[in-house]
């Protein structure tokens, strides 16, 4: 027996020219998908919704699956009946006594008949299942306020009946915003960054500068959790460990103790330029957000991002430090990021860091530092691992 899948889309219908585009791309990241999960499938696409057919002893890894795809708005297990009204009613009978035998009473249901050569209208068909379902369970009622479930009916080139679908990630589908680069550290922030971004379609790489031995090989593993994180929102993910020490020791012997943290954060900005150039990405990601650190002020992340011509991609510089943990804790990054290992901006911290740079100085005293060379070995030694 096969589990079906009626998949609803959202942004991708407001596509006017290039809708096309945008409806094909969603349709190979979830083939791509499935694939990976070894889930053998069936996608069909008409117009406004996608349907998946797997089967049913791979149902819950595919919900999971449809849960974390961009560009999916919401996904409902369904029925595929003939475009009779009696199919159409028993199949609404089916839905509303598993919704009643969960405990379930108060209901409403919905129709859409785009097939106008369907003997009902979608409001008498609406009554009509109300009118069966009242008399296979006597229990229940209807409410159109606050049902405790809905019966959708939809006629279209097929006729379908679903209960209330589960909420997905919207958005637009992967790689449809172009590539990133994600500067991912241990900590809360870039992983949730990370996660934004892929909703907006963009596909990922991330990187990460580990300091060993003053950051532990704990902390680059917690980090690999992180990616995987990520990882589950992009479809896959091509990690970077690049080595770091040398660069980080320079700067902590010659740079003014005010402006290491500073200078550490341009290096790694000129860093992930010269990576995002080699792996074909035309933007770079962070989780930086304004004021939240003593780096992340207006004129400290100017002087950073003038270490590239990328556009720096920056999806929480307007929020509150309380609504990045929310989201972290809805993807289930939270927890890894708390795990008390510390990065090497923890480590290498002044402490009485520059909070307000002069452009001009600040980077004259980054190019006195002479990091390039550096910076050119770390990444030549740069390990990649890839996530799926």
């Amino acid at each position: 027996m096969d589990a079906l899948y009626l998949i609803k889309i959202g942004e991708i219908l407001l596509k006017l020219g290039n809708r096309k585009e945008f409806v094909d791309r969603l349709r190979s990241d979830l083939n791509k998908r499935l694939e990976s999960a070894g889930i053998p499938r069936k996608i069909e696409v008409f117009p406004g919704r996608y349907f998946a057919t797997v089967p049913e002893e791979r149902a819950a890894e595919t919900e999971l699956i449809l849960s974390r795809t961009p560009g999916v708005n919401g996904y409902a297990r369904a029925t595929k009946t003939q475009k009779t009204v009696e199919a159409v009613l028993a199949a609404s009978v089916e839905v509303a006594g598993s919704r009643i035998a969960a405990g379930k009473r108060s209901f409403k249901a919905e129709s859409r008949r785009s097939d106008k050569s369907f003997p009902l209208g979608s409001f008498e068909l609406s009554a009509r299942i109300g009118q069966v379902v009242l008399e296979a369970f006597p229990e229940s009622r209807v409410d159109l306020h606050r049902p405790e479930f809905t019966i959708n009916a939809e006629i279209r080139e097929r006729a379908y009946v679903f209960g209330d679908p589960e909420p997905g990630l919207r958005g637009l589908p992967a790689g449809s915003g172009g590539k990133g680069l994600l500067l991912l550290s241990g900590g809360i922030d870039s992983p949730v960054a990370g996660y934004m971004m892929a909703r907006r379609g963009l596909a990922l790489e991330a990187v990460y500068f580990h300091a060993y031995p003053y950051t532990s090989m704990e902390a680059q593993a917690k980090v690999v959790s992180l990616a995987k994180v990520v990882a589950s929102f992009t479809g896959a993910l091509s990690l970077w460990i690049v080595p770091f020490t040398e660069t980080q020791l320079k700067i902590k012997k010659d740079a003014r103790e005010d402006l290491t943290t500073l200078m550490m954060r341009a290096a790694m900005m000129r860093a992930a330029h010269l990576l995002a150039v080699r792996v074909g990405a035309n933007c770079l990601v962070t989780g930086e957000s304004l004021g939240q650190v003593s780096s992340q002020t207006a004129e400290n992340l100017r002087l950073t991002q003038s270490l590239s011509d990328f556009p720096v991609l920056r999806p929480l510089v307007g929020m509150d430090k309380e609504d990045t943990i929310l989201l972290a804790k809805k993807i289930g990054s939270f927890d890894i990021s708390i795990l008390p290992y510390e990065d090497c901006c923890v480590l290498f911290s002044p402490k009485h860091p520059l909070l307000k740079a002069k452009l001009e100085r600040e980077r004259a005293s980054y190019e006195a530092l002479g990091l390039e060379p550096l910076i050119a070995d770390a990444l030549q030694k740069a390990e990649r691992i890839v996530l799926r």
